[in-house]
């Protein structure tokens, strides 16, 4: 190796070439990880580039060996803890493997995830994750996947792509949580899914028909699971006590407040997501109603704070960090080449009993 001097400015590929006494060329196969280098000459490259402080230039590196490293991320609502959560799991996991994320939030507006989506495949991403949100069209999807970047759906489906997805059964989940309502001997149940108006339309219609059809999000699949067991428990289900009036929690402490000032109020609550459950407990304090004496309340996800509001809310608990390792996964195994069908993975959840849901005893 030469005698070293003081770089200047920023060290490029020929600088760590003339330190180490090799060619240009070998000095990129070897920075690059790519074609073919003696172990010694490596080291040797290696060494001068960590003197100069040379870094690399991943544009460069990517059009030579057709890999970023980098991973798209495409959430709909980076407030809500179950995306939290889900976020963290892929980024562990992705740079465990050496690979990097972007991410993007999409507010559930299609307009924000188009964008997004073609930024990210602009700075030639690997790959996607993308929780799509609610409803519009997907061609934008569809042209990703055709140009031969791995896509895998978070937490939602959408009909007819042909995309990998992870997630849970949201339809079994949610029947299971309103079965343990009804155990507890309610019958006016109302569910706060945290969809948009264009979703209650189909909910409305008799016997909630065809509502598992409602959208590429879980309210869909959640609302058929709540109609399955009331069905099955020959309890009718009122119209009234349907909401979808918005994802935000601010949407569920409002269409809460509009549940509990009904005369003919429900008994429990089944709320649909994290955000919905917390909107409901400040309507429930501010309208100074017990729980659960007077209103049982069972949500979604097991947040930091539910067991420790008071009373410690009763929940579906997803794995939302394990759901996030496995798309991440998926995905990379898609980008290193792994054929085969699409792939549809879903992981269990629990029913854990607190205090915000308990008996009613019917006056």
């Amino acid at each position: 190796m030469s005698k070293s001097v003081e770089p200047r400015g920023i060290a490029t590929v020929p600088d760590v070439a003339r330190e180490a006494g090799v060619s240009t060329a070998t000095a990129a196969r070897a920075l690059g990880g790519y074609g073919s280098v003696r172990e010694s000459t490596r080291e040797r490259v290696l060494a001068a580039a960590e003197q100069l402080g040379y870094r690399a230039n991943s544009l460069a590196r990517s059009m030579i060996t057709g890999s970023t490293r980098t991973l798209g991320v495409v959430v709909s609502d980076i407030e809500n803890p179950f995306f939290r959560r889900s976020l963290r799991g892929i980024a562990d996991t992705a740079r465990a493997q050496g690979f990097e994320v972007l991410l993007a939030n999409t507010d559930e507006e299609l307009d924000k995830e188009e964008t997004a989506v073609r930024l990210m495949t602009e700075r030639r991403v690997d790959g996607l994750v993308v929780c799509p949100a609610d409803g519009g069209d997907r061609s934008h999807l569809r042209e990703v996947i055709a140009a031969g970047i791995p896509v895998v759906l978070l937490d939602r489906s959408v009909a007819g792509l042909q995309a990998d997805t992870v997630g849970i059964d949201n339809r079994k989940a949610a029947r299971a949580a309103t079965e343990h309502l009804l155990a507890n001997g309610h019958r006016e149940i109302a569910i706060l899914t945290g969809g948009t108006p264009t979703m209650l339309e189909r909910m409305l219609r008799p016997d909630m028909r065809g509502v598992e059809r409602a959208s590429a999000t879980t309210v869909g699949a959640r609302a058929a699971g709540f109609r399955d067991a009331m069905t099955a428990a020959g309890v009718p289900i009122r119209p009234e006590l349907i909401s979808s009036g918005g994802y935000r929690r601010e949407d569920g402490e409002a269409e809460t407040a509009r549940l509990l000032a009904l005369d003919d109020r429900p008994t429990a609550i089944l709320a649909f997501d994290a955000m919905q459950s917390l909107g409901a407990f400040h309507a429930i304090a501010r309208a100074g109603i017990r729980c659960p004496q007077d209103v049982s309340l069972l949500g979604f996800d097991d947040t930091e704070w539910a067991d420790v509001v008071s009373p410690a809310l009763t929940v579906v608990a997803q794995p939302a960090y394990e759901i996030g390792v496995a798309a991440c996964r998926l995905l990379l195994s898609r980008i290193e080449g792994a054929g085969g069908a699409v792939a549809h993975r879903r992981l269990p959840t629990e029913l854990i009993e607190r205090g915000s849901v308990g008996p009613w005893l019917a006056t």
